[in-house]
């Protein structure tokens, strides 16, 4: 798997980097890491907007994926678990600018979004 930039440059990318011991990166890794980045990016402008400024912020993104005998291998949960460093800010602000960073972050709401689909023949 290739991305155009280049951050994932022939980087391995099978059904055994997915089940078994192989190395590489599957979906539901990237998924995890793309919420994780996409969050930080959010609160990190969040922060900022209500006039504070980070001088750390790290995320850590646990994705459960749950084989379900009826509908087969299902992402079933993600939790995001954030820490900042943020002169200023109450704990309580920093939750409420996190939630809102939550609920509004591009990935977060692509998880929710209706998928449609277009597959043919050539």
């Amino acid at each position: 798997m290739s991305s155009d930039s280049l951050v994932l440059n022939k980087t391995p990318y099978s059904f055994t980097s997915r089940f078994a011991a192989g190395t590489g990166t599957n979906p539901e890794e990237l998924i995890a890491a793309a919420h994780a980045g996409c969050f930080t990016m959010a609160l990190s402008a969040a922060l900022e907007a209500a006039g504070f400024t980070a001088d750390t912020l790290s995320t850590a993104a646990e994705l459960n994926f749950e084989n379900h005998p009826q509908t087969s291998w299902t992402i079933t949960s993600i939790h995001l678990r954030t820490v900042g460093k943020v002169p200023g800010v109450s704990p309580e602000r920093f939750s409420e600018l996190a939630a809102g960073a939550k609920a509004t972050c591009p990935v977060s709401r692509v998880l929710r979004a209706d998928i449609t689909l277009d597959a043919k023949l050539g």
